[in-house]
């Protein structure tokens, strides 16, 4: 996820911030302050107001947090590797590099940030109960223990890919010992949560509150979409399954040394090449980026003769390079990337391939028909 703030680590874990979850704290303190503690608790002075508001926003913020970190500290206690937490808008997400290996871990990551979010909740309402001191702090408890039950409970709903879509996935895949069957029950069930939040939402910005109800109904298709999204990446990780990188690269792809100019570069290899992205090379082979045609052709005519290849490689994102023994699910990270070469491969410190936005476009189109011709995969499932 793009337009990050970093926030440090959490047992090991980097912790990111994107700046829409800095807009959504900002504004529960200003609801805080300026209207729900004043209106539950009147008398007090507007500083108390404001002081309270920003502590109950700091701590529902690290309640998110502590939501994540529970999936986080679960998942690694089983062996996952996990790349980072990310608070945003619709609360937090755990980015796990490799997915569960069993229904039994798939069953444990998923609920623990759940039970983490209602043991929060426990503790405030406690907290809420026999805080002594004054009715604002208590107040500020209760918004607390709302927020981390409505968190808890909601998250357990049952569909993908809401915690309880992977709850429900990990116990149809226990039960049926197919992880394809239940990666369809749990997308459909997430598309029908969606869609039903989205009808209600919709309902209600008529009927009651227009603002709650909007925000209710792009949860929903929030939902609905991210169903169908993860479903269409499981089904070609399952497809990739078994693939080598060498069986989805370009091999021996026309190169661009980054030693010649542009002009040389046109000549002797981009006008006689079917491609549209070469792979810059420096004078060991090692890569060093890559130039398009796009890029070339920026490049006024006046000024090829004067313009080395490497210097074009400069302001490009830097290529993930891979083995060729290495499995072809690997890819599929570099996906959303949106880069016109996904990866190069290399064999020792030589360049033997390329992976291109086409190669993978045609390696997942051929994955999903792969997955969806098999009879088993193809039967209709049942929530």
């Amino acid at each position: 996820m793009k337009q990050t703030l970093p926030l440090g680590r959490v047992a090991g874990i980097p912790v990111r911030a994107h700046w829409s979850a800095l807009g959504i704290a900002a504004l529960i303190v200003v609801l805080l302050g300026a209207t729900v503690l004043p209106q539950a608790v009147p008398g007090y002075g507007q500083r108390q107001y404001w002081l309270v508001a920003v502590i109950t926003g700091t701590l529902f913020m690290a309640s998110l947090l502590t939501h994540e970190m529970a999936h986080a500290l679960i998942a690694h206690r089983h062996g996952l590797r996990v790349g980072s937490i990310t608070l945003w808008v619709l609360g937090g997400y755990t980015e796990l590099q490799e997915e569960a290996k069993g229904p039994r871990i798939e069953l444990a990551t998923a609920v623990a940030g759940p039970l983490a979010s209602l043991g929060i909740a426990a503790v405030t309402f406690l907290a809420y109960l026999f805080l002594p001191g004054s009715a604002l702090a208590a107040s500020a408890a209760a918004w607390l223990f709302t927020m981390n039950l409505m968190l808890g409970l909601f998250n357990l709903l049952p569909g993908a890919p809401l915690d309880g879509g992977r709850v429900l996935h990990a116990l149809l895949w226990w039960r049926f010992g197919d992880a394809i069957r239940a990666d369809r029950a749990a997308a459909r069930a997430g598309q029908i949560l969606g869609t039903t939040l989205i009808s209600f939402g919709l309902l209600a910005t008529f009927l009651w509150n227009w603002l709650g109800g909007l925000w209710l109904a792009f949860l929903g298709w929030y939902i609905a979409a991210s169903a169908r999204q993860e479903l269409a990446v499981k089904l070609a990780r399952a497809g990739l399954r078994g693939l080598l990188v060498r069986e989805v690269m370009t091999p021996a792809p026309d190169m661009a040394p980054a030693w010649m100019n542009v002009e040389q570069l046109v000549e002797k290899v981009v006008l006689n090449s079917r491609q549209t992205v070469f792979p810059v090379v420096t004078l060991t082979g090692a890569p060093a980026g890559f130039v398009s045609l796009d890029t070339l052709a920026a490049v006024p005519t006046e000024r090829r003769s004067s313009t080395r290849v490497g210097t074009l490689t400069t302001m490009q994102p830097p290529l993930r390079t891979i083995a060729p023994d290495e499995e072809a699910t690997l890819l599929l990270e570099q996906v959303a990337q949106g880069q016109p070469i996904a990866a190069v491969v290399v064999d020792g410190d030589r360049l033997v391939g390329m992976v291109t936005g086409a190669d993978l476009s045609r390696v997942l189109g051929q994955a999903l028909l792969r997955t969806s011709a098999s009879p088993r995969l193809a039967d209709h499932d049942h929530v």
